[in-house]
């Protein structure tokens, strides 16, 4: 069985378990618009739901609407919410992620975990598009996992697969992807704290870069991955 159909097979199992009970958190990035196009293809019933923080770029916004148009698919748009914000910005300023690692850490916190679990609730089951190959915190992870953070189970389809296996089927299946990977943007997040990596560097090392030389973690709080530093 080649990847793509042991992904599928993956998915359908899931479905099959937990009916329409499992979301698909999507933040729109090369592996998970890779997930959109089996989900809909596969016709499978997975609520997709993605977070919006605020501070996006444009190019996120662009194969949010592209993805709708082609997949046809009932994407639920989470927003962070207001209050938190304002408490937030009036307390520490628009920025205050360039501040401290637990300032950062505090944005993320209302923008991108809290709108999480209100997307979640209800939910006994998600699906991300993490993979081995992205970090060496994720080198033993399983296709099917117990989130002690959310308390329900989580399905990691696409694990396997390399970063050559995504762009393949991207481009052998006419899928749309976010433009900013064309600008050696491998990880996509806020505009503020993304930018683009050089030769050598670590895939993650575009997110909170600033970070790095604290010996920080590039983590949100929705997966951890840490950088390797080179």
């Amino acid at each position: 069985m080649d990847k793509v159909s042991e992904s599928v097979s993956l998915l359908q199992q899931a479905t099959s378990e937990f009916s329409e009970s499992i979301v698909f958190a999507c933040s729109f990035g090369a592996e998970d618009v890779v997930l959109l196009d089996l989900i809909a293809r596969h016709h499978l019933q997975i609520r997709i739901v993605t977070l919006d923080t605020g501070r996006l770029p444009q190019e996120t916004y662009d194969v949010m609407d592209a993805c709708r148009a082609q997949f046809g698919l009932d994407i639920q748009v989470y927003f962070p919410q207001a209050d938190d914000v304002e408490v937030m910005v009036r307390k520490d300023g628009v920025n205050l992620f360039y501040d401290s690692i637990e300032k950062r850490k505090a944005c993320c916190h209302v923008r991108k975990i809290l709108p999480l679990k209100r997307a979640l609730v209800g939910a006994k089951a998600w699906v991300t598009g993490l993979r081995k190959e992205q970090a060496d915190s994720r080198a033993d992870m399983k296709a099917i996992e117990d989130d002690k953070a959310f308390g329900i189970k989580k399905f990691n389809p696409l694990l396997a697969w390399t970063e050559k296996d995504i762009w393949t089927y991207i481009n052998e299946n006419d899928v749309p992807y976010n433009k900013l990977h064309n600008q050696f943007y491998p990880s996509i997040g806020c505009a503020p704290c993304t930018r683009a990596i050089s030769v050598g560097e670590d895939p993650r090392a575009g997110r909170w870069w600033w970070e790095q030389q604290e010996d920080a973690v590039a983590e949100c709080g929705l997966h951890a991955s840490p950088i390797a530093k080179k």
